[in-house]
Protein backbone atom coordinates (compact mmCIF):
# COMPACT_ATOMS: atom_id res chain seq x y z
CA UNK A 1 0.00 0.00 0.00
CA UNK A 2 2.64 2.58 0.49
CA UNK A 3 3.67 2.42 -3.27
CA UNK A 4 4.10 5.72 -4.87
CA UNK A 5 1.30 5.23 -7.31
CA UNK A 6 -0.89 5.12 -4.36
CA UNK A 7 1.03 7.76 -2.73
CA UNK A 8 0.46 9.70 -5.75
CA UNK A 9 -3.50 8.84 -6.23
CA UNK A 10 -3.89 10.54 -2.19
CA UNK A 11 -2.59 13.17 -3.31
CA UNK A 12 -4.16 13.80 -6.48
CA UNK A 13 -8.17 12.88 -5.33
CA UNK A 14 -8.84 15.00 -1.86
CA UNK A 15 -11.49 12.99 -1.10
CA UNK A 16 -11.43 9.43 -1.47
CA UNK A 17 -13.24 6.24 0.39
CA UNK A 18 -12.49 2.61 0.08
CA UNK A 19 -14.57 -0.17 -0.79
CA UNK A 20 -14.48 -3.93 -0.90
CA UNK A 21 -15.49 -5.81 -4.35
CA UNK A 22 -18.59 -8.01 -3.50
CA UNK A 23 -19.10 -11.05 -5.07
CA UNK A 24 -22.85 -9.49 -6.17
CA UNK A 25 -20.24 -6.91 -8.15
CA UNK A 26 -19.61 -9.51 -10.59
CA UNK A 27 -21.30 -10.42 -13.88
CA UNK A 28 -21.25 -13.64 -16.09
CA UNK A 29 -18.08 -12.78 -17.51
CA UNK A 30 -15.97 -13.08 -13.93
CA UNK A 31 -15.30 -9.27 -13.44
CA UNK A 32 -17.04 -6.25 -12.11
CA UNK A 33 -19.63 -5.16 -14.11
CA UNK A 34 -19.54 -1.81 -15.78
CA UNK A 35 -22.94 -0.37 -14.21
CA UNK A 36 -21.00 -0.84 -10.67
CA UNK A 37 -18.49 1.29 -11.45
CA UNK A 38 -20.55 4.49 -11.90
CA UNK A 39 -22.10 3.30 -8.29
CA UNK A 40 -18.05 3.28 -7.45
CA UNK A 41 -17.98 7.06 -8.19
CA UNK A 42 -21.34 7.88 -6.79
CA UNK A 43 -20.00 6.95 -3.32
CA UNK A 44 -17.08 9.11 -4.15
CA UNK A 45 -19.15 12.43 -5.41
CA UNK A 46 -21.49 11.54 -2.56
CA UNK A 47 -18.69 11.80 0.10
CA UNK A 48 -16.81 15.00 -1.89
CA UNK A 49 -20.45 16.56 -1.39
CA UNK A 50 -20.88 15.58 2.16
CA UNK A 51 -17.41 17.67 2.33
CA UNK A 52 -17.86 20.54 0.54
CA UNK A 53 -21.40 21.12 2.29
CA UNK A 54 -24.18 20.70 -0.41
CA UNK A 55 -25.35 17.64 1.21
CA UNK A 56 -26.62 19.66 4.57
CA UNK A 57 -29.93 18.54 5.25
CA UNK A 58 -29.91 21.93 7.24
CA UNK A 59 -30.06 23.51 3.81
CA UNK A 60 -33.61 25.22 4.05
CA UNK A 61 -33.10 26.45 0.68
CA UNK A 62 -34.43 24.05 -2.49
CA UNK A 63 -30.85 24.20 -4.08
CA UNK A 64 -29.18 20.94 -4.76
CA UNK A 65 -26.36 19.03 -7.07
CA UNK A 66 -27.73 17.01 -9.70
CA UNK A 67 -25.61 14.81 -11.79
CA UNK A 68 -26.09 15.92 -16.08
CA UNK A 69 -23.56 13.77 -17.63
CA UNK A 70 -20.91 10.87 -16.52
CA UNK A 71 -18.37 8.93 -18.12
CA UNK A 72 -16.15 6.34 -17.41
CA UNK A 73 -12.76 5.34 -18.91
CA UNK A 74 -11.88 1.21 -18.05
CA UNK A 75 -8.24 0.61 -18.10
CA UNK A 76 -8.34 -3.03 -16.11
CA UNK A 77 -10.75 -5.02 -15.00
CA UNK A 78 -11.51 -5.95 -11.62
CA UNK A 79 -12.56 -8.91 -9.52
CA UNK A 80 -13.21 -10.32 -6.62
CA UNK A 81 -11.91 -10.28 -4.38
CA UNK A 82 -10.20 -6.50 -4.38
CA UNK A 83 -10.40 -3.68 -2.26
CA UNK A 84 -10.20 0.00 -4.10
CA UNK A 85 -9.77 3.29 -3.21
CA UNK A 86 -12.23 5.54 -5.33
CA UNK A 87 -11.32 9.28 -5.09
CA UNK A 88 -12.92 12.07 -6.61
CA UNK A 89 -12.15 15.78 -7.25
CA UNK A 90 -13.01 18.78 -8.95
CA UNK A 91 -11.20 19.67 -12.14
CA UNK A 92 -13.26 22.21 -13.92
CA UNK A 93 -15.33 24.75 -12.57
CA UNK A 94 -18.07 26.63 -14.10
CA UNK A 95 -20.98 29.42 -13.16
CA UNK A 96 -23.59 26.97 -12.49
CA UNK A 97 -21.51 24.13 -11.96
CA UNK A 98 -18.54 22.21 -11.91
CA UNK A 99 -16.92 19.11 -13.47
CA UNK A 100 -15.80 15.91 -11.27
CA UNK A 101 -12.88 13.54 -11.82
CA UNK A 102 -13.17 9.83 -10.54
CA UNK A 103 -10.38 7.06 -10.33
CA UNK A 104 -11.09 3.74 -8.90
CA UNK A 105 -7.76 2.29 -7.46
CA UNK A 106 -6.93 -1.43 -7.17
CA UNK A 107 -4.86 -2.43 -4.02
CA UNK A 108 -4.62 -5.91 -6.09
CA UNK A 109 -3.56 -4.52 -9.31
CA UNK A 110 -1.62 -1.91 -7.67
CA UNK A 111 -3.12 0.75 -10.36
CA UNK A 112 -5.72 2.52 -10.97
CA UNK A 113 -8.41 0.53 -12.88
CA UNK A 114 -10.65 3.44 -14.70
CA UNK A 115 -11.31 7.08 -14.41
CA UNK A 116 -14.72 8.71 -14.86
CA UNK A 117 -15.96 12.02 -14.97
CA UNK A 118 -19.60 13.39 -13.52
CA UNK A 119 -20.89 16.83 -14.70
CA UNK A 120 -22.88 18.92 -11.92
CA UNK A 121 -25.31 21.76 -12.32
CA UNK A 122 -26.64 23.31 -9.04
CA UNK A 123 -30.18 23.54 -9.54
CA UNK A 124 -33.39 24.96 -7.60
CA UNK A 125 -35.96 21.91 -7.25
CA UNK A 126 -38.61 24.04 -6.90
CA UNK A 127 -38.13 25.96 -10.31
CA UNK A 128 -35.78 23.62 -11.87
CA UNK A 129 -33.46 25.97 -13.05
CA UNK A 130 -29.88 25.85 -12.80
CA UNK A 131 -28.33 28.27 -10.54
CA UNK A 132 -24.82 29.63 -9.48
CA UNK A 133 -22.42 27.50 -7.36
CA UNK A 134 -22.44 29.82 -3.49
CA UNK A 135 -19.31 31.29 -3.33
CA UNK A 136 -19.16 29.02 0.53
CA UNK A 137 -19.42 25.99 -1.86
CA UNK A 138 -16.82 27.49 -4.41
CA UNK A 139 -14.29 28.38 -1.50
CA UNK A 140 -14.39 24.79 -0.05
CA UNK A 141 -13.41 23.18 -3.55
CA UNK A 142 -10.75 25.88 -3.46
CA UNK A 143 -9.64 24.52 -0.54
CA UNK A 144 -9.73 20.89 -1.64
CA UNK A 145 -7.79 21.61 -5.05
CA UNK A 146 -5.58 24.13 -5.16
CA UNK A 147 -4.81 24.20 -8.21
CA UNK A 148 -7.90 26.62 -8.90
Amino acid sequence: MGSDKFTKFNNNYPVNIELKVQWGDMDAFNHVNNVMYFRYFESARLAYFERIGVMDKSNKNSIAPILAETSCRYRLPLNYPDVILVGARVIEVHSHGFLMEYAIYSHTHKCISSIGTGRIVMLDYKTHEKVAVSKRTLNLIKELSPFF
